[in-house]
């Protein structure tokens, strides 16, 4: 590694972040680098390759089974309906089972603010302020600082599923999981080489990266691509006005299309329904002292008009999210916000719990300790509900150029391009919060990482399998009720 001490010029003391690499306050590069590379003993980088489910390893029907305890009863089938189409979907919504396995396998002993789900549909495309179209993270439902590794090791493996159910052969799948921990591991190298405010401008724009790359990218997933990143450029509140609200005696109000959005009319009867909308609207009007001076003088010129409740993701599913959609000059002028409960994160059990009391502020600052860029009427409150229990909610737009990856289309070599990006993007997320030079140490410049990372991933896809026929086998028998198609 001496090229990070030559990058970074002379070994000069340097604070360290007030975050997840708040471990040591005062230290030299040398130190950092030092540091790292005795981790390895702590954990050999080739161990990373293991995993084996213990004897007293928890039934993650079990666990599933606690999560639904604190969800909306009656969306809990639906959460349940989502995950049992696949194996992917499965992984998709068991963050927490994969959390309790991690927490049996070694730690680097490095952390950082983690995602939490770092999946590879947690990644995505969405607008940044200056109105170009950004990829990042994009869901940080479960973030809390946490090991590094942990991070990887999942989004990893999801490759590995979804190759599995996109039907990719043993080798193409192999290409593709060491793609993830080898640009992981060079990004990293980078980034450690790197001044902090270099570090921290570093983004990913999606229009300048297809112009950077040029002919280099397949013509098929360039096209692809470029559909995806204009169809995200529709995506905003006059096409979410198109689709969700439709005008109900003379004014404009959301469409009821249940169990996925209901009003909260339909919810409740009268005056818990008014009670809920109270609630809401005290939390609207607590949620903007929490936005910048700037951002919370623009949301109050809009005026509230109507809510819903609606399910969102497969994880998320059974928490309370709302939809709000409120007009500015005239019905014209749109603007829609999603309220969405924030839990403790399924992290919390096995890394301790947050330095935040209110979880809607633990997903904020994590999402903004992450993110290059973030929504700018991203807050949050803490409401009481017509049921008495005070709960947490996080607070964005609820479209704003939100673009995905097309996961059942993709070809290997799409997929593979996939991973690189999705892994770059961790690792300057990492790299924001964590010891980024003590990692890289860490990672080193050979494969070993790489290759290591690979063989868990396929590895904990045999694991997933086993816990996905598990589920399966208990809706099977009537312990747990999914509804389907939903």
């Amino acid at each position: 590694m001496t090229d990070v001490m030559d990058a970074a010029g002379e070994s000069t003391p340097e604070k360290k972040a007030g975050n997840a690499g708040r471990a040591a306050a005062w230290l030299h590069v040398d130190e950092r680098i030092r540091q790292g590379r005795q981790a390895r003993a702590l954990l050999p980088r080739s161990q990373h390759a293991h995993f084996e489910a213990w004897p007293g390893r928890p039934d993650p029907v079990d666990l599933l089974e606690q999560q639904a305890i604190t969800r909306v009863p009656e969306l809990v089938p639906v959460r349940y309906g989502r995950m049992a189409v696949s194996p992917f979907t499965f992984y998709r919504g068991a963050a927490l089972v994969m959390a309790s396995d991690l927490a049996s396998t070694g730690r680097t002993g490095i952390k950082v603010q983690c995602c939490g789900d770092a999946h590879l549909s947690n990644f995505g495309g969405f607008a940044t302020p200056e109105r170009s179209l950004a990829f990042d993270v994009n869901d940080f439902d479960e973030t809390l600082p946490g090991p590094w590794e942990w991070d990887v090791k999942r989004l990893a493996a999801s490759f590995a599923i979804a190759g599995r159910d996109r039907g990719f052969s043993e080798i193409e799948r192999r290409q593709i999981n060491l793609a993830v921990g080898r640009m992981y591991r060079e990004a990293m190298t980078a980034f450690a080489a790197s001044p902090h405010l270099h570090v921290w401008y570093q983004h990913l724009d999606v229009d300048a990266l297809l112009n950077q790359l040029g002919p280099q990218v397949n013509p098929t997933i360039r096209k692809r691509v470029e559909r995806a990143a204009l169809k995200a450029r529709l995506s905003d509140s006059m096409q979410a006005t198109e689709k969700l609200t439709a005008v109900v005696a003379g004014s404009r109000r959301i469409i009821s299309d249940p169990p996925v959005i209901v009003p909260l009319e339909e919810l409740f009867q009268e005056a818990e329904a008014d009670a809920l909308r109270e609630s809401l609207e005290r939390l609207i009007a607590s949620y903007r002292r929490t936005l910048q001076s700037d951002r919370r003088h623009l949301l109050e010129q809009y005026t509230l008009v109507d809510m819903a409740r609606k399910v969102v993701g497969v994880g998320s599913v059974g928490t309370r999210a709302y939809v709000l959609y409120f007009v500015g000059r005239d019905h014209g002028d749109p603007l829609f916000l999603q309220a969405k409960e924030a839990q403790p994160s399924v992290l919390a059990p096995f890394v301790g719990r947050s330095q935040f009391t209110n979880q809607g502020q633990r997903v904020v600052a994590g999402q903004r300790l992450m993110q290059a860029a973030s929504d700018i009427f991203l807050g949050w409150e803490r409401v009481q509900g017509v049921d008495g229990i005070q709960r947490d909610f996080y607070v964005r737009q609820l479209r704003d150029w939100k673009a995905s990856a097309n996961i059942d289309r993709m070809i290997p070599e799409g997929m593979e391009a996939y991973a690189r990006v999705c892994a770059w993007t961790l690792s300057r997320a990492h790299a924001r919060s964590g010891d980024r030079v003590a990692i890289a140490a860490y990672l080193g410049r050979s494969d070993v990482f790489d290759r290591a990372i690979a063989d868990f991933a396929e590895t904990y896809a045999d694991q997933n399998e086993r816990d996905f026929a598990t589920f399966q086998a208990a809706i099977r028998s009537g312990r747990l009720t999914a509804t389907m198609g939903v």
